[in-house]
């Protein structure tokens, strides 16, 4: 076999040793979420050496500071842009409060059968493109009749591989979700609902929850 054999052949198992190798690999620990604001921030100013007085920000003491809210969706979904709005309503509604975007990522199955399809898209590439070096190798000294019928039509078999292989990927790797979490409880499941909601219903599912979440710290303050 020559080196561009040898290259398709050994591609898709070096892919896919890899890809399990970061599959099973622990993520790196998450920074905290308020470091967006550390390295942002100025130094501080000494207000005798200005000439008028300083104002504090307006979002502090507002109705959402203090409580922070968790959209969780599919990222492989196009549901990044319902995200951004949700964000920027919550965030002129509850002044203060703090929203954070992240993926919801699908089940561990569907994960790893989607790091499988690269691996039979590259196989059914290189068997393709050398099968009659392939075969023997596995013990096969006669391809198989379907082996024949791919090389009759090499450049659409390889598309057709292709294509199917990046639509069963994106399956594979979506989740459907669209979570909100505020202050740790859920609000909104699109995966329960079965849609979308709406700005208004977030936006008062949103006030009840931190509604009631002042009523229990002030009735933990009067106890103390």
């Amino acid at each position: 076999m020559d080196r561009a054999q040898l290259l398709l052949v050994g591609l898709p198992l070096f892919l896919f040793v890899t890809d399990l190798f970061s599959l099973f690999t622990p993520p790196p620990p998450k920074p905290p979420s308020h470091h967006h604001h550390t390295h942002l921030s100025k130094p501080p100013l000494n207000p005798e050496t200005l000439d008028i007085p300083l104002q504090k920000p307006t979002t502090i003491g507002g109705i959402g500071y203090g409580s922070t809210v968790n959209i969780n969706f599919c990222a492989s979904c196009s549901y990044r842009g319902t995200a951004v709005t949700m964000k920027k309503m919550l965030e002129t509604q509850f002044p203060g409060i703090d929203v954070i975007l992240d993926n919801y990522p699908p089940p561990l199955p569907k994960r790893l059968l989607s790091k499988v399809v690269p691996v039979f898209q590259f196989g059914v590439i290189g068997i393709i493109m050398a099968g009659e070096q392939i075969f023997p190798m596995i013990g096969i000294m006669t391809p198989p009749p379907w082996y024949y019928s791919l090389r009759a039509n090499r450049f659409g078999s390889i598309a057709t591989a292709w294509l199917l292989g990046n639509v069963m990927q994106s399956f594979l790797q979506s989740s459907g979700a669209f979570e909100v979490y505020c202050n740790g409880e859920l609000v909104f499941s699109k995966l329960k609902e079965g849609r979308f909601p709406g700005e208004i219903e977030l936006k008062d599912l949103v006030g009840k929850t931190l509604a009631n979440s002042r009523v229990t710290d002030n009735l933990g303050v009067v106890w103390s």
